[in-house]
Order: C-alpha cells, then sequence, then structure tokens
C-alpha cells in the first residue's frame, strides 16, 4: 500500500494523474476506509459550491462517465492523492474561522464523494464539530450508501440531475437515472436542503422534453431551494487529450443564449425556483 501525501491546494481544473498507482479500483472500493482518502484536490474561496466563501474538497473516484465531464481525472482512485484524515481536519481548522466568519463552509465533491464515504464522513463530522456549514456534490447515483447518520452531518446537498428522460440520462453517464431519482425522493422525504444542477448541454440534455423532464422531477421536491442551469463549456477537454480519452463533445458548443433562456422558461413553468 503507498504510503500517504500531501493535500494539495489548487484549482479544480487542474490536471492530476497517477498520484496513486497502488490504489484499488474504484468500482471494487467499499468506501468504509475512514483513516484515509483519496484526494485530487482542495480550493479555498469558493463561491460556487454552496453559500458564503467555501472550502471546495475534490474527492477521487466516480462511477460515472459523463460525457461533459470537466475533471476525468477524478474518476478513478489512483490519480488522486492517498491523505490521511487527520491531515485533512488539520487542513480545515486553518481556515474554519474566516469560513465560520464569511457564512460559508465546507462542501465535499469529486469526483463522487459517496465513492468514499468513510473518509467524507469523517470530515463532515469534524466540520460540523468546528460549527461549519457543509455540503455535499453528489450525483447521487450511490445514495443507497448513505444511512441517515451520514445526512444529519449534511446540511446542503447539491444535486446533479443529468437528465429527466432515462434514455437521455443513459446516454449521458452511462448508468440509470433510477438511483437518483430514489435519492433524490428520500431527501425530499426528510426535507433536507437541495440546490439541483442540470448541465444544458446542446444536441444532448436541450431537448424541450428532456429539460420538461427535469422540470417535473424538481418540481414535485419541496425541499429545493434552487435549479441551477448550468450551460456546458470546454474548459474540461485539455484533460480528456492529456489523459489519451476520447471527448464525445469535442466540437460541441456552448449553449447559446437562446437556449439558455428557452429551457428557463420551460423550468419556470414546470414551477422551478431557477437560476
Amino acid at each position: 500500500m503507498s504510503s500517504t501525501d500531501t493535500i494539495e491546494a489548487g484549482s479544480r481544473y487542474d490536471l492530476r494523474s497517477g498520484k496513486s498507482p497502488n490504489a484499488p479500483d474504484e468500482v471494487d472500493f467499499n468506501g468504509s476506509e475512514t483513516q484515509f482518502g483519496w484526494v485530487h484536490s482542495y480550493e479555498t474561496g469558493s463561491t460556487v459550491d454552496g453559500p458564503g466563501i467555501r472550502t471546495t474538497v475534490f474527492m477521487s473516484g466516480c462511477l460515472l462517465r459523463c460525457q461533459y465531464c470537466h475533471n476525468p481525472d477524478t474518476w478513478h482512485l489512483k490519480d488522486g492523492t492517498r491523505i490521511d484524515l487527520a491531515q485533512a481536519v488539520q487542513r480545515l481548522k486553518e481556515f474554519a474561522g474566516p469560513l465560520r466568519h464569511m457564512g460559508g463552509g465546507l462542501t465535499i465533491s469529486g469526483g463522487e464523494p459517496l465513492v468514499q464515504l468513510g473518509f467524507t464522513r469523517g470530515l463532515f463530522r469534524a466540520a460540523k464539530e468546528m460549527r461549519l456549514h457543509t455540503a455535499l456534490d453528489t450525483s447521487g447515483f450511490l445514495g443507497d450508501r448513505c444511512d441517515d447518520s451520514y445526512l444529519d452531518l449534511v446540511d446542503l446537498v447539491l444535486l446533479d440531475i443529468k437528465s429527466g428522460d432515462p434514455a437521455t440520462y443513459l446516454r449521458v453517464t452511462g448508468k440509470d437515472l433510477e438511483p437518483t431519482l430514489r435519492f433524490a425522493e428520500r431527501l425530499a422525504a426528510i426535507n433536507k436542503p437541495v440546490w439541483v444542477r442540470f448541465v444544458l448541454v446542446p444536441g444532448l440534455t436541450d431537448e424541450p422534453a428532456n429539460v420538461r423532464a427535469v422540470g417535473r422531477i424538481v418540481a414535485a421536491m419541496g425541499n429545493v431551494e434552487w435549479l441551477e442551469l448550468l450551460p456546458f463549456h470546454q474548459l474540461g477537454a485539455f484533460k480528456w487529450k492529456a489523459l489519451r480519452l476520447e471527448y464525445p463533445l469535442a466540437i460541441t458548443p456552448p449553449a447559446s443564449v437562446e437556449q439558455v433562456a428557452a429551457s428557463l422558461k420551460i423550468l419556470r413553468d414546470a414551477g422551478c425556483r431557477v437560476r
């Protein structure tokens, strides 16, 4: 087993590769380990991953293969840095005071945080002991792994709903939509605050029927504070090339102003609070 290293500050757009070649395959990892984890990087001063000014930790490991993923270097545990939980907690303590003062907190993103359930549970628990607001950024695909005690440590869920149509979801991610819907229904049942995120990709997720389906899902959830419509961008394209992956959206343009406006109207007409 490889030794632990130092958690790396930086940006979600930094390329990380081959940091932990002896790491297990994320598909086979049961996520129960709490003493160490594989981390891509962390950012301080984030304003887009929950309320206030936040520290966002990007975990390695994801089971989805989204066509528009801007961080394919977070798919595999082997590309992350293996670190001690105690080190991550200590680093978070250094930011805790300013984060509280600025109305922020800790967001754990990925990759998919629920691949590493034990490590992220430990980090969330430490954050709550520091009186920090906590947010989980997840696709919900592994939501069945979360027990109630895990969700008790989370103040806000940033739920990525990739598509409202099952066939489109499968095309986008390579996985089924149903696990995400089950998780969404569970969050609604316990009234857990949620911000839903939906990426608008021309020629992939922007069909009006698909957008309406997303709207129906979200409108039925009384716990959703915001639906965030995120126009597709090409900022992660260089990572696909660097990792020698075939990028299926290499010639896909960003969503136009008109396409965004049309989708916003559909979502608002469905009864969603959207931005």
